[in-house]
């Protein structure tokens, strides 16, 4: 059976348009990363507030990013897509026009955090509402779609930041996202309005942010400093086991003890969660060498250009490698080709060679492209449709802590190590990614959910 969407069956529907859209949203929500890093100088200087504490703009939207994918995927299995995906993106990009006229580093901090919490919806509604809407092909087509477009934008995100900041400031650099409030209502027309009507288990969503805000300032904490990492540590310590006791004596509340309890939805979230980890450290990392050398943050941009072509290609790879491979070999696929993308770009810092730079860009690009999707599928096939939304929010938690853990770490080590030996560092991530995923046992294909009488 197909739903149908605007008077007509799904199948006879090609989901390009709706992944195109999707896909934006999703490079525009790592933009606000990623285009924002190369104006923090000038932000600093007439916000008058520290480089140090200018960061905390990049690290305070990550933990919103991070800590609201769960809920919401949850809140979407109770009530539909629908409404949490149009307000996400009404917050992201109502965040990130505030942003811009933010008249002190106070008001920017806040509008920051609520553009992080709107963007949240953004990876797992995408996600959700592709498997929900399409099926076998075109899925996996939308799916790729998705990748490639965020990878795109996320490439290019530090030379429109760079290019932004040279012709208006670097206020022009950070309100990019408000673009994706144009999206509203074409996605509203697709997307589903019914949930399970479950009521919300208000303790766990609680348990469940403070555990994850721990773990996300944790990480942060080689570039955030020593406050964050002790309040994360904090939050860390007290959260997990009460969480843990939460889903012992509920299992069947906000984080259902079905979906932390299977090991395909784990073991493919940790395997691609390398992924982007060593993707953001190379968007780190590479302007942050190209600086070293006297580049100016458009010369770096443009030095990117490159990967930005990767990412639009990526999605016809994805498709054939999800076709002939599944979801499994093609994570597999992707967690090398990320350790060949850090060495090389590990060479390129110790030779001052901008070419292996760009190069290595590219290859993290095309891996992001492919490993993404395929976690996706992997983790939409393993859990039950009324499920979905849950177990996608919390494969995108790990996703998106991989991220984290890549920017922070380059970001805490670069002036220890070196950027070269931070990047050789983190080639542990996507080698224990490819270990679990070749070590771990078969995957687990959910049955359908009961039809009701």
């Amino acid at each position: 059976m197909f739903t149908a969407v605007a008077g007509f069956p799904v199948h006879m529907r090609s989901p390009g348009r709706s992944a195109a859209l999707l896909g934006l949203l999703f490079g525009l929500a790592g933009m606000s990363t990623s285009a924002v890093t190369v104006a923090l100088p000038e932000l600093a200087a007439e916000l008058h507030v520290s480089h140090a504490t200018a960061a905390w703009m990049v690290s305070g939207y990550t933990v919103a990013l991070a800590v609201g994918t769960p809920a919401y995927g949850r809140i979407a299995d109770m009530v539909g897509i629908r409404l949490p995906l149009v307000l996400g993106i009404g917050a992201m990009s109502l965040g990130a026009l505030v942003s811009a006229l933010a008249p002190s580093f106070t008001v920017l901090m806040i509008a920051r955090l609520v553009q992080g919490a709107g963007a949240a919806a953004i990876p797992v509604l995408a996600t959700a509402l592709i498997t929900a809407r399409w099926s076998g092909e075109q899925r996996g087509a939308a799916l790729g779609r998705i990748a490639g477009v965020a990878a795109t934008l996320g490439s290019l995100g530090p030379l429109a930041g760079g290019g932004l900041e040279a012709l208006g400031g670097w206020r022009w650099s950070v309100v990019l996202p408000v673009l994706g409030a144009l999206a509203i209502v074409p996605l509203w027309r697709v997307s589903p309005a019914e949930g399970t009507g479950e009521r919300i288990d208000g303790i766990g969503a609680v348990l469940v942010a403070v555990a994850a805000s721990g773990l996300v300032l944790l990480l942060q904490s080689p570039s955030a400093g020593v406050v964050a990492g002790t309040v994360g540590a904090v939050l860390l310590v007290v959260g997990a086991p009460l969480l843990a006791l939460r889903v012992r004596v509920r299992p069947h509340g906000f984080l259902p003890r079905e979906i932390v309890t299977n090991t395909t939805v784990l073991r493919s979230a940790f395997a691609a969660g390398a992924i982007p980890a060593s993707w953001f450290a190379l968007l780190l990392g590479v302007p942050l060498t190209a600086a070293s050398w006297g580049w100016t943050p458009f010369a770096t941009g443009v030095l990117l250009v490159p990967s930005a072509v990767v990412g639009f290609v990526s999605p016809r790879i994805a498709r054939t490698l999800l076709a002939r491979l599944g979801p499994r070999r093609s994570i597999a696929l992707a967690c090398p080709t990320a350790v060949v993308a850090l060495l090389v770009a590990a060479t390129g810092a110790w030779l001052q060679a901008p070419v292996l730079l760009a190069l290595a860009v590219m290859l993290v690009s095309g891996a992001f492209g492919v490993g993404q999707p395929a976690m996706i599928s992997s983790v939409g096939t393993a859990v039950r449709d009324s499920q979905r939304g849950v177990a996608l929010g919390i494969a995108t938690l790990v996703f998106l802590t991989g991220a984290s853990v890549g920017a922070a770490l380059v970001g805490g080590l670069a002036e220890v190590i070196g950027v070269a030996g931070a990047f050789c560092l983190l080639v542990v991530l996507p080698l224990a990614g490819l270990t679990t995923l070749l070590l771990g046992g078969p995957d687990r294909v959910a049955a359908a959910d009961p039809v009701p009488a």
